[in-house]
């Protein structure tokens, strides 16, 4: 999952970062309403985690602008005010959702995977090739019912191919998706945790390497009995 932050204290907004990516997610961080509404529209992001209050550009704007662009990100809005008014006013610029200061961070972290849950085409909680199985919202993997220990960017590209649902996934795309705005675009990472990922999984191998196109994971072929 991709999340931005914008927020422009500082403190608040690293904590935010760093427990994030704790919970294996590819976090970018803006400390200023411009730069946030830059790079909101820049790169795709699964989630938003918007401040209201920003210096630059309004959190309002923010928000206002990128639901009327159709952009499938949601956006989770944050501000020192708890008022029932305040919370409407939010939601009716389009946010998804909205946690008012001081908030807990598990409930954060809840919201925010939630969010992520609907940022893209829904898939199911729990994805299936053959006998590995994925269950997104324990981040847990097994392979013909032995658990798979897996590093959260290992997680998070078995996650992005079997979403595909047999699609071809890029290099490029798993580095948006997985990783965040401070990767080296031209690094070796993704070919190198795809080649310990297939290690991991074991054989039969179920990554293809797609040449000059990326990575896929093959859906079953289902084979029906024919009649005499």
């Amino acid at each position: 999952m991709r999340v931005l932050v914008v927020e422009d204290e500082r403190n608040l907004a690293d904590a935010i970062v760093r427990g994030l990516r704790r919970q294996g997610m590819a976090v970018d961080v803006a400390y200023d309403g411009l730069q946030g509404h830059e790079m909101a529209y820049v790169t795709r992001y699964d989630v938003v985690v918007l401040d209201r209050d920003l210096p630059g550009m309004h959190g309002d704007e923010i928000c206002a602008q990128l639901v009327a662009s159709g952009a499938l990100t949601r956006i989770i809005m944050l501000t020192a005010s708890s008022t029932v008014t305040e919370r409407v006013e939010g939601l009716q610029l389009g946010a998804d959702d909205y946690l008012p200061k001081p908030f807990d961070f598990a409930e954060l972290v809840a919201r925010v995977q939630a969010l992520g849950r609907r940022a893209t085409p829904a898939a199911p909680p729990v994805l299936t090739v053959g006998d590995l199985v994925l269950d997104q919202a324990r981040r847990v993997v097994t392979r013909g019912g032995l658990p798979v220990e897996l590093t959260n960017k290992e997680f998070g590209v078995l996650e992005e191919l079997l979403k595909a649902r047999g699609g071809v996934v890029s290099s490029e795309e798993l580095l948006e998706r997985v990783w965040d705005a401070n990767t080296d675009p031209f690094t070796t990472t993704v070919r190198v945790t795809v080649m310990t990922l297939r290690k991991k999984i074991g054989d039969p191998p179920l990554i293809e390497t797609v040449v000059g196109a990326g990575y896929r994971v093959p859906e079953p072929v289902s084979v029906t009995g024919g009649g005499a």
